[in-house]
């Protein structure tokens, strides 16, 4: 992924809240047969460092071989097309797409039984929490389904992340994007314009501070 110093974030706080509110994550592993890659929710682990937990069906496990080999695990946020009708003043008008995203490079640890079936009824309760009557996870039921799945934890040890949000413009422009964003219209984005006025908030007090 080419970096831009103006988008890089080096910030491992910034790469967790990231996965945490986008945990529907890409696995890419290079094989002897060539690059294979599948989907899996993740969550932060709850132990030390900058970590993952996952599963993967038993066919993926096969096909990418997880073992001693590094995983990529791809985590993209919010993102969306950016028109450059939307610009103001002298802003440079060539159309962009502003997103967030991290790859992050780690190699698998394999779960024991248990501890499968503990992060099957984690992500089970971390996502059930949000309807009005959850559906917990039956632990019998976890158990059978248990044994068709593989867990890992992913320690990250490197990570590169990539947050474009405008930050190019003037505030100007960025408020006009913003504003187009949360109107209707074929690209309207009202997620996005959020977190696009997160970063020029944040912007904005780093400016204050450097100037008191």
């Amino acid at each position: 992924m080419r970096q831009n110093p103006l988008h890089d974030v080096r910030d491992p706080r910034l790469v967790r809240a990231l996965i945490d509110a986008n945990p529907w994550a890409t696995l890419v592993s290079n094989t002897p047969d060539g690059l294979v890659a599948s989907h899996y929710p993740v969550l932060l682990d709850d132990g030390p460092g900058l970590a993952v937990v996952t599963h993967v069906g038993r066919p993926d496990d096969e096909i990418h071989g997880f073992g001693s080999a590094e995983v990529l695990l791809i985590v993209q946020g919010t993102h969306g097309y950016i028109s450059p009708s939307w610009y103001t003043g002298d802003a440079t008008r060539v159309p962009t797409w502003n997103f967030s995203v991290a790859h992050c490079h780690g190699v698998p640890e394999i779960l024991g039984e248990q501890e499968n079936l503990r992060v099957l009824t984690r992500l089970v309760e971390h996502f059930e929490r949000h309807v009005p009557e959850p559906e917990l996870l039956d632990q019998d039921l976890g158990a059978r389904i248990a044994r068709g799945t593989v867990g890992m934890r992913i320690p990250i040890a490197r990570f590169t992340c990539k947050v474009k949000m405008s930050r190019e413009e003037d505030p100007q422009t960025r408020s006009s994007v913003i504003a187009a964003l949360r109107a209707p219209g074929p690209y309207s984005n009202p997620a996005l314009a959020q977190e696009m006025d997160r970063a020029l908030r944040a912007d904005e007090m780093d400016a204050s501070s450097g100037a008191a």
